[in-house]
Formats: structure tokens, C-alpha cells, sequence
């Protein structure tokens, strides 16, 4: 082996090491983009709209990783920048930045744990490949087989670890606050301490002597990938918690929030039996309001009698029902829907026919249409006047029953890129109040789509222009 050959060999192998740390960096970016694609906003926005924001997650990763082979610098201080360049890019991805952090850190922290796993790998693939390497030939040979085999093994380790990842982050959005953020950084960021720390311990030589921490430690061996998994598990554990908390809130809130419209809707039942007493007391005493009518006819007293009359017809108007729907709760709230459209100048019509009792509980059906005809006020009032109006319809066909509410709205929704349903402004900012108030807000629709969970249904969203529309399909369900 001649002295011109050993640098060759040298070079060709920090060449090898370059090459693979740049498709590296290129798969580390294309992984974080698909990490984060999910939480960028949808909404109404077209598809290459979500397309531009991965492509620039994937540049704003992979220039600085690309970087950091140019330029000397620890890997700790580039996964800041990276870090930093998506927080302040926060906005045009439509990412919180609570989330976006947390997301960061924790893609960050599988990079080191998935490193950490491999190094146990390494250690034996290292030992085997070089053996038999007697010359350095077959020194660097064997070291680049080691070292692509590890790489391998680190990015397959990586993958499966992110992918169960991003699997339990879609099971249930998380509405992250300061208290939540902590708690869900403690894991991750200690493991990434952890096995910063572990790496400097692996391999010690101070000039005289060579400290192995696998060789001196056999059981090391087994116990570094072991806490690495047991972070990983901590960090899914975590998150899992934090998950079950939210939804719990949630089921509270819209437990709560059904009670009140069940309340709400008894009350009114109770306001009913009175307006229906004062019906049957009415007729009861319309013998005597006809005899002083035509006592005050005869007298010649017209301008009395006109009064009399316009009293009586005053007093019979509370009893007035504009729209019959065939059964009093929904008499109840199709009605209060209407006189509450009146008083904001909003066209409100309605071809309503309640289902039968026969497999539709009538209280379900009166949840389904309060939260749709609340929504729709609420959306009515912010488009101007003249252009407002609400249509409500209820029909039935063989055993199935469509409710359709359509109305005008000022043409801005944002719909969740999980759930597919609105999201109202106040939820979209949950930083502006407690987690209480923001599971309380926007939960309407919600409430609809499991009301039509219950009879095997579903719930249809379509906005056209300024139209938004909103369509229930029901099954006959004789359990409920």
C-alpha cells in the first residue's frame, strides 16, 4: 500500500460520509413535512396551497442541515434555528405556536433516541465488519458497510418511531396551554439531554487510554436502547394523558351544554301548558267577551268596542304559532327560532314535519334543530342586512329522516383538518381563554353529529358562495 493510496481511501470514505449526511438531510426534511402537513390549516384553501407549506418546511430544513456540512456547529444549534425559522413561519402555516414547538421538540427528540438506539448496533456490526481487516483497505471498506448499515438502521428506527407519533397525535386534537406545553416537554426534552450526555460517555480518550462505556459496561449494551424506548413510551404516554384530559373537558362541556338546551327546551314546555291553560280559559270566557262587545255595539260605543277588540287580539297573539310542526318540542323551538329571525330582519321559512315517536326521540330531533337554527342565527348576524335568511326542512323517506338547514353566512369558514367541522373564531385562538370556555365554544355542530351517531347517521357540511348548508341523515333507531 502505497502513502499516495491511505489518503485516497481516507477521502473516499469522508466523501461516502458526506454524501449519505446530505440524503440525510434531504429524509429528515421530507419526514418533518409530513409530520407537520396535518396540522397545517385547511379550510377552504386548494390543495397546492398545503403543498407550498411542506415544500417550505422541507427547504427551511434541509438548507440548514446542508449548512451545517459547510460550516462548523454543533447539530443542537441548528435543530434551534430550524426550530425558530417554523415558529416565526407560524402564521403562514397555520400551526399554533405552542403546537409548532412542541411538535419541533418532539421530532428532535426521536431523532436522538432513534440515534441512541443504534448505537448498540453499532457497536457489534462495527466489531463484525472489521474482524478481518488486516489492511486499511479493508479497514475503510468495512467502516463504510458499518456505517451505511447503522444510518439504515437509524432512519427505519426513526420512521416507525414518528410514524407511531403522528398516529396517536391524530386520535384527538389537543388544545395546548402554557401548564400543557410543560408537561409535555418534560419527557422529550429530557431525553434529548439524556442521550446527549450518553454520547460523550461512549467513547472517552484522553491521549494514554481509550474508555468504552459498552466495552468497561456490558449491560450498557441492552439498558441505553432500553431508557430510549422507555422516553419514547414516556413521551406517547404523555401525550396520551393530555389527550384523554381534553376529551374528557369536552364530553363535560357538551354534556353540559345539552343539559342546558334540554332545560331550556322543558322550560319551554312548562311556558306552553300555561300559553295552552290561558287558550282553554280564553274560550271559556269568550261568551262573556262577545256579550260586551255587543253590549258596547249597542250602546253605539265603537271607539270602546274597537279598543276591546284590539286588546283581545293582542292577548290572543301570545297564543299564535306561525309554523306547526307536529309535536310541541319542536313547536317550542322551530317557533323561538322564527320570532328571534323577525326581531334581527332575517327571511326565515320552514317546511318542517316532526318524525314519528317510532324510532326518533323527539328531544334528539330537538337538540339536532336548536343547535342548527342557533348556529345559523349566529351566522346571519354577520352578513348585512336584506341578504339574510334561514331555510328549514324535515322530511321523511322509508326509514330514513333528513333534516336540511341552509342560510347565509359572510363566506369565511376554516373547517378542522381532523373533524371536518367549522371552527368558529374563538376556538381557533384558544390561547385568548381557559380550556373550559374554548371547549365551550363551537361545540353545535359537534352536538349534531353525535345526535346523528346515535340513529346510525351522519352529518353533511357544503358552503357555495355565500350559502352554507347543512344537511342530517337519520335512521329509525326503535332503541333510543
Amino acid at each position: 500500500m502505497t502513502k499516495t493510496e491511505e489518503p485516497l481511501q481516507e477521502t473516499t470514505f469522508i466523501l461516502l460520509h458526506q454524501i449519505v449526511t446530505g440524503i440525510e438531510a434531504f429524509l429528515y426534511a421530507a419526514c418533518l413535512a409530513a409530520f407537520l402537513r396535518p396540522f397545517m390549516s385547511g379550510g377552504t384553501e386548494a390543495l397546492g396551497s398545503i403543498r407550498k407549506k411542506s415544500l417550505f418546511v422541507f427547504f427551511d430544513y434541509s438548507s440548514v442541515f446542508l449548512m451545517g456540512m459547510l460550516l462548523p456547529g454543533h447539530g443542537t444549534l441548528y435543530m434551534m434555528l430550524v426550530t425558530a425559522l417554523l415558529i416565526a413561519s407560524s402564521r403562514y402555516l397555520g400551526i399554533e405556536r405552542k403546537l409548532l414547538f412542541l411538535l419541533s421538540v418532539l421530532f428532535y427528540c426521536i431523532r436522538h433516541l432513534s440515534l441512541m438506539v443504534t448505537q448498540s448496533a453499532d457497536y457489534f456490526s462495527n466489531r463484525l465488519f472489521l474482524l478481518d481487516a488486516d489492511t486499511p483497505e479493508k479497514v475503510f471498506l468495512g467502516a463504510s458497510y458499518n456505517y451505511l448499515l447503522t444510518d439504515g438502521l437509524m432512519f427505519l428506527c426513526f420512521a416507525i418511531m414518528l410514524h407511531g407519533l403522528a398516529r396517536q397525535f391524530r386520535k384527538q386534537a389537543l388544545t395546548l396551554h402554557v401548564r400543557e406545553l410543560c408537561y409535555l416537554l418534560l419527557t422529550p426534552v429530557t431525553g434529548i439531554l439524556f442521550v446527549n450526555i450518553t454520547l460523550r460517555f461512549l467513547l472517552i480518550a484522553d491521549g494514554t487510554s481509550i474508555f468504552q462505556l459498552y466495552k468497561q459496561v456490558p449491560a450498557a449494551v441492552c439498558i441505553v436502547p432500553l431508557l430510549s424506548f422507555l422516553f419514547y413510551a414516556g413521551t406517547l404516554a404523555a401525550i396520551a394523558l393530555c389527550q384523554k384530559t381534553v376529551l374528557l373537558q369536552e364530553e363535560r362541556g357538551k354534556h353540559f351544554a345539552e343539559q342546558q338546551q334540554l332545560a331550556a327546551i322543558q322550560e319551554r314546555l312548562v311556558q306552553m301548558e300555561q300559553i295552552h291553560d290561558g287558550i282553554r280559559r280564553m274560550k271559556h270566557e269568550m261568551r262573556g267577551h262577545m256579550a260586551n262587545i255587543k253590549g258596547l255595539a249597542e250602546k253605539g260605543c265603537y271607539e270602546d268596542m274597537e279598543r276591546y277588540i284590539a286588546r283581545m287580539d293582542e292577548n290572543m297573539q301570545v297564543f299564535e304559532f306561525t309554523v306547526s310542526t307536529g309535536n310541541a318540542v319542536t313547536d317550542v323551538i322551530v317557533n323561538d327560532r322564527q320570532r328571534a329571525a323577525a326581531r334581527l330582519g332575517i327571511d326565515f321559512s320552514a317546511d318542517f314535519i316532526c318524525p314519528p315517536p317510532e324510532g326518533y326521540d323527539v328531544y334528539d330531533i330537538g337538540i339536532i334543530l336548536n343547535n342548527l337554527l342557533q348556529n345559523a342565527l349566529e351566522a346571519c348576524e354577520k352578513t348585512e342586512a336584506g341578504q339574510r335568511y334561514i331555510s328549514l326542512s324535515g322530511r321523511k323517506k322509508n326509514r330514513f329522516y333528513l333534516i336540511e338547514v341552509r342560510n347565509s353566512f359572510d363566506g369565511n369558514v376554516t373547517f378542522h383538518p381532523r373533524t371536518g367541522l367549522p371552527v368558529s373564531s374563538k376556538e381557533a385562538r384558544p390561547e385568548t381563554g381557559s380550556a373550559m370556555s374554548a371547549v365551550l365554544h363551537g361545540i353545535g355542530l359537534s352536538n349534531v353529529k353525535r345526535e346523528a351517531e346515535k340513529y346510525r347517521g351522519n352529518v353533511d357540511i357544503k358552503t357555495e358562495g355565500h350559502e352554507f348548508q347543512v344537511t342530517v341523515l337519520l335512521q329509525e333507531n326503535p332503541a333510543v
